[in-house]
């Protein structure tokens, strides 16, 4: 598999947002150009950053932008209620852009967005755009597609199972592609899917992974946020495979993921915050896949043996379909 990690052009992306503190007018389809160290980001995310996963890999994104742009940057986990408080805080505090990683933050930001229109909004997710706010989606599908496939070919139960916590639009759409991977490579496949409503609780998902583990899944994928070393732990103690997510999870101390369906989120975020940073950004919503080397799949190098020759073949093969059009991986629109 690929594992390059490919810088890639962003030129419209966003996330909910507030106003910043430029004196000088935004156009009307642009946000406010900032200088210096007067350059502000700030990022919300669902969970906390050390969660080694979704979270996380905003946060790297967030650093990148620190070191490579000389901005400077917060980070604060928002939920619920807190998401607009946040935003508004924020901008208050003239920030340049707010990021809201994920679905969640896309109808917040639009809503705080009107009343801080020098201030930029960007969603991890999402459908919704003004002037000033918007999103990028990571067409993560595509490597859960691949994982998909994998499992299908592997499982030696014909069950697999993907374990979840929060249920939004956009996991439920991963999820969704995952199965039609295994059901692609695998028509006899059952796919036990369950959402634990948490993105934080270890316990859950743990319980939840051995719960679909006893119903006979021998390989598991998640979107368990924080909470994905419960499904790892689950996986250990029974004995099956586990799929990371978001960020290459490969390296988990369990020892039984086999392979990790990621999001390269750096060059995106930098790119981002280029556009921000000069003036030109305007709210829309960009799909950023595997063609702009946004989206990897990443076998463990310690457990590549384990995967049969013709089972490698058949995801390089399609992933390099996937890249050049001519393999459309399903995803929702929301």
């Amino acid at each position: 598999m690929n594992v390059s990690r490919i810088a890639f052009g962003l030129t419209a992306l966003l996330i909910a947002g507030c106003s910043g503190t430029s004196s000088a007018p935004a156009p009307a389809t642009t946000a406010a150009t900032a200088q210096g160290s007067d350059f502000k980001v700030a990022l919300l995310t669902p969970t906390a950053v050390s969660d080694a996963g979704w979270s996380a890999m905003a946060y790297d994104g967030l650093q990148q932008i620190h070191s490579q742009l000389g901005a400077k940057v917060n980070n604060q986990v928002a939920e619920g209620t807190q998401i607009k408080d946040a935003m508004r805080t924020f901008a208050q505090q003239g920030y340049n852009l707010i990021i809201g990683h994920g679905f969640e933050y896309n109808d917040p930001e639009i809503q705080v967005a009107k009343d801080f229109p020098k201030t930029v909004f960007v969603s991890s997710s999402g459908g919704e755009t003004a002037p000033n706010a918007g999103a990028f989606r990571f067409y993560l599908e595509q490597s859960f597609y691949l994982a998909g496939e994998m499992a299908g070919k592997m499982t030696k139960t014909n069950k697999v199972a993907m374990i979840g916590g929060v249920k939004v639009p956009s996991i439920e759409s991963t999820f969704k592609a995952f199965e039609a991977g295994a059901k692609a490579a695998n028509p006899k496949v059952t796919v036990i899917t369950v959402f634990t409503g948490k993105g934080n609780d270890v316990a859950a998902a743990k319980n939840a992974t051995l719960s679909a583990i006893g119903q006979g899944a021998d390989f598991v994928i998640h979107q368990a946020d924080a909470a994905a070393q419960g499904v790892f732990d689950a996986c250990k103690e029974k004995g099956v495979y586990a799929f990371g997510s978001n960020l290459d999870q490969n390296d988990n101390a369990s020892g039984i993921v086999i392979a990790s369906a990621t999001i390269v989120a750096g060059p995106a975020f930098v790119d981002l915050a280029k556009h921000v940073k000069d003036g030109t950004y305007k709210g829309s919503v960009l799909l950023m896949g595997m063609d702009k080397g946004a989206i990897d799949f990443v076998f463990n190098p310690k457990l590549k043996d384990k995967v049969p020759a013709d089972v490698q073949k058949m995801l390089t093969d399609d992933e390099a379909k996937i890249k050049a059009g001519s393999l459309v991986v399903p995803k929702d629109e929301f």
